[in-house]
């Protein structure tokens, strides 16, 4: 049995992890009450370590030997002396964490480093639950929840709509690093073909980008409209947080959408001050 003090100690180590890396994720954790906002620490830093392994400089044999060590730690979860592990297993302890999430994080994290493409939008579908619909379920496992077989439905669907607008705003830094995730079949209808110029910008001579990014876009609002059916099963402090980070992902989107080269040349993101003005309309009552 892991000793009081190295689990505090474990923990504590999660939360800074979370403080410093999740600049959209921690405006709406820290809305939760310290023992669910330390367990959701828990989880992320374990989510973090194994996105962090796919999106390294390590070579590909080396990435998917530690991700298979993920793997091994989590199949060895209560003898752990790691920290991120033992807080994990100190979060399955006290909540319904459905660990097995994590493998299928693993999962999806395996398709980045073996570069797998998508030819249509349900591969992507596949991939986007993956990597963040697992995202949203182990969140709902912390989160206090009114009893729905629904519910891991809607915060699987949040989560790939989160996974939508990332992959939207990050079209130009993924091509960069050798990753399209736009499905071949929509590249194709629009006619487009993505390209980079001398300065690094995302190449859309005739707007045909554009086009495809605002179709996109529109369909990513109604994933987000069915995931955000999941406000209502949530207590008030869960669903401030559920609110606060979808809002900042949904105000993303919108910028995208409204502007479409505006993620030609930049990474897109929120001011700090405009997070804490999602996070706190969530905390009130809205939506972000």
């Amino acid at each position: 049995m892991t000793p009081a003090s190295s689990i505090e100690q474990a923990h504590r180590i999660c939360v800074e992890i979370t403080r410093t890396e999740a600049r959209n994720f921690y405006y709406g954790i820290r809305l939760l009450p310290r023992p669910r906002r330390d367990a959701l620490c828990a989880l992320y830093a374990l989510a973090r370590r194994i996105d962090d392994i796919g999106d390294g400089d390590l070579p590909t044999d080396a990435k998917l030997a530690a991700l298979a060590e993920v793997r091994q730690g989590l199949h060895d979860l209560d003898t752990s002396s790691d920290p991120v592990l033992v807080a994990v297993a100190d979060a399955a302890r006290r909540y319904p964490v459905p660990l097995d999430a994590f493998g299928e994080l693993v999962d999806g994290v395996e398709m980045d480093v073996t570069g797998r493409r998508y030819e249509t939008f349900d591969e992507l579908v596949s991939y986007c639950r993956c990597v963040a619909g697992t995202v949203g379920r182990l969140c709902l496992g912390i989160f206090a929840s009114r009893a729905d077989p629904a519910a891991p439905r809607y915060a699987d669907t949040l989560g790939i709509a989160l996974q939508q607008t990332n992959i939207l705003r990050d079209i130009r830094e993924d091509l960069g690093n050798g990753r399209i995730y736009l499905p071949q079949e929509e590249l194709d209808r629009y006619g487009v073909h993505l390209l980079l110029d001398e300065q690094g910008n995302l190449v859309d001579k005739d707007g045909a980008l554009a086009e495809l990014i605002v179709a996109c876009a529109e369909r990513a609002r109604g994933w987000y409209t069915d995931g955000l059916r999941l406000l209502p099963l949530l207590d008030r402090r869960s669903a401030a947080c559920t609110a606060a980070m979808s809002g900042i992902y949904r105000h993303l989107l919108e910028t995208i959408a409204t502007d479409p080269a505006a993620v030609y040349g930049r990474r897109l993101s929120l001011t700090g001050r405009q997070k804490a003005v999602v996070a706190l309309r969530a905390l009130v009552g809205g939506r972000g």
